[in-house]
């Protein structure tokens, strides 16, 4: 599939592009299939320089702008059509209803039955040695001190 998009050409830091036609496979770095224009966004107001018949040409053979370029083409006067949305919208939040900031949260949820909890496990600890201490202070006092 064969596409019109920008290429970056120019120094660091202050890129200029060109409107270019390539495989969409292939990367914009690599040779174009032709040049078909140049755009400068440093210049006040950007300079936009298009062959709109050969956009049109292009476009006719079944090339697919990417959105910044279509909209650029739209800018230019190339192409007649609407600006394309490039920024993904925000989904709006739900309006909250006044009748439900002041039901009380308790409603929404199921009431538990009785019969249903479940019944609390006692647990008993058994402890097999209960003199541990009792058997240090032995060897303690078998042990000979030391003077």
């Amino acid at each position: 599939m064969v596409s019109i998009r920008l290429k970056r050409v120019g120094k660091k830091g202050s890129a200029t592009f060109r409107f270019v036609v390539s495989d969409k496979r292939k990367d914009t770095i690599g040779p174009a299939l032709e040049i078909l224009g140049s755009y400068n966004p440093h210049v006040n107001p950007p300079a936009i320089q298009v062959k709109a018949d050969r956009v049109q040409y292009w476009l006719s053979k079944g090339a697919q702008p990417s959105a910044s370029v279509h909209n650029l083409l739209v800018t230019a006067g190339a192409l007649k059509a609407e600006k394309v949305i490039v920024a993904k919208a925000k989904k709006p939040k739900e309006e909250v209803k006044p009748e439900a900031k002041a039901a009380p949260k308790a409603e929404s949820k199921p009431e538990v039955k009785p019969e249903a909890a479940k019944p609390e496990v006692k647990a008993e600890v058994k402890v097999e040695d209960p003199a541990p201490q009792e058997k240090i202070e032995e060897k303690k006092a078998e042990e000979p001190v030391k003077s």
